[in-house]
C-alpha cells in the first residue's frame, strides 16, 4: 500500500512539473530590450568568420539590426542579402525596397547554403 501511494505521489509531482514546463509564458520579443545593436553586415560577417562562435554569442538573443531592404514579402524582409527576418504578422508598413530600416528580432540560426542569418518574431522599429 505504501509503495502505491509513493508511486502516486511521484507521478503527480512529475505531471505538475511537466505541465508547468510545457505551459511557460512565451517571450515578447517586441517589448524586450535588444542585447546587441548593429548593422546587418556586421552580424553576417561574424557568422561567416566563425559560425560556432557567433552561434554561441547570438542564438536566441534579441538583436536590433539596421540595413537596406533587398527583398520584401508579406511576412518577411531580407536585409542586404545577408539577414532574413521572419515576421509573426503580415507587414503593414509601406516599405520600399532599398530603403534603410531598423528591425528587432530573435536570432534563430545561420543558413550556410544561403549564407544568411535567420531572425524570427521580428518587428520594425520606427526611429
Amino acid at each position: 500500500m505504501r509503495k502505491r501511494i509513493g508511486v502516486l505521489v511521484v507521478s503527480i509531482i512529475i505531471l505538475i512539473i511537466g505541465y508547468t514546463y510545457l505551459n511557460q509564458s512565451h517571450r515578447d520579443i517586441e517589448n524586450e530590450p535588444a542585447i546587441f545593436e548593429m548593422n546587418s553586415k556586421e552580424i553576417a560577417s561574424s557568422f561567416t568568420a566563425n559560425t560556432s562562435e557567433a552561434e554561441a554569442k547570438y542564438i536566441n538573443l534579441t538583436v536590433e539590426l539596421t540595413g537596406h531592404v533587398t527583398e520584401l514579402n508579406s511576412n518577411s524582409i531580407t536585409l542586404d542579402d545577408k539577414v532574413f527576418c521572419q515576421f509573426t504578422n503580415p507587414i503593414e508598413n509601406e516599405i520600399d525596397e532599398h530603403s534603410q530600416i531598423k528591425i528587432k528580432g530573435r536570432v534563430i540560426g545561420y543558413d550556410d547554403l544561403l549564407e544568411q542569418v535567420k531572425l524570427d518574431q521580428c518587428t520594425i522599429n520606427k526611429n
